[in-house]
């Protein structure tokens, strides 16, 4: 692992972020490859040259064009300003996401029912995993900023508890690790938080751990497990999901469950 990619996607190409020595890899299934460094220019630049090392390698250049997730967004191609790339900010970031994820995975792995994979996503840029009580939700009201309501209902079409790390802004003033449920179950915001320095922030709606927290913990892993834990355990209680056929021990490798 050197960084972040798409894997493979339908017509057999990738995209690649090598945060190791700093360069945007586009390939193709058939051995192509094309990039450039990453080094401080505007958005706009790189958007053109984004597409360039895409048609490069036979892949399709047309997309959405615009940020989501922002208010007032400018096409990527207007955005003109000079822009920065901070090596030592990108790799520190990535290093995290490397640390966490498989806490993550390992969390992932206590439920039987319908999960994600654990995900970058690329709107809000967090890191995120999410368990589904298999039990449909109310229609979302959408209302998030640039991105159409269609894509937030069909998101939110079933129940989740949802968790994850995102680098701060957005109504936090530093990374934290969050974890929330849709719909809100009643009671939701008055359940333990889990680890100490864990809370329910009422303005967002979620319950947050700051990653300063879990980061300067003698046992990290111990203390992002408990976070996780706790808050899907206040969003399933509160909920009303059936635990009983969608719990279950967290896997080792090499040892089956017990039934």
């Amino acid at each position: 692992m050197r960084g972040l990619a798409t894997g493979l996607v339908p017509g057999g190409w990738e995209v690649v972020f090598d945060l190791v020595e700093h360069r945007f890899i586009a390939r193709s299934a058939s051995a192509e490859n094309a990039g450039f460094h990453l080094s401080p220019m505007s958005v706009s630049a790189f958007n053109a040259a984004f597409k360039d090392r895409l048609r490069a390698v036979g892949a399709p250049d047309v997309y959405h064009g615009r940020p989501n997730e922002v208010p007032h967004p400018v096409a990527f191609a207007l955005q003109t300003d000079p822009g920065a790339y901070d090596r030592a900010a990108a790799r520190a970031w990535w290093q995290a996401i490397v640390a966490m994820t498989p806490v993550f995975e390992e969390f992932r792995n206590g439920f039987l029912g319908h999960s994600s994979p654990v995900h970058l996503i690329c709107g809000s840029f967090d890191l995120a995993v999410t368990r589904f009580s298999g039990r449909t939700a109310p229609l979302h009201p959408g209302g998030f900023p640039a991105l159409p309501d269609a894509v937030t209902q069909e998101a939110y079409s079933h129940e989740v508890s949802s968790a994850g790390f995102w680098a701060g802004g957005n109504g936090a003033d530093e990374a934290m690790f969050y974890s929330y449920a849709y719909p809100v179950p009643d009671g939701f915001a008055d359940k333990p938080a889990g680890p100490e320095g864990a809370f329910f922030d009422a303005n967002l709606g979620e319950f947050l751990l700051p990653y300063r927290v879990v980061a300067r913990a003698a046992n990290p892993r111990a203390v992002l497990l408990e976070f996780l834990s706790a808050t899907y355990a206040a969003a399933a209680q509160t909920g009303k999901w059936d635990r009983n056929a969608l719990d279950c021990a967290m896997g080792r490798p090499g040892m089956p469950r017990a039934l």
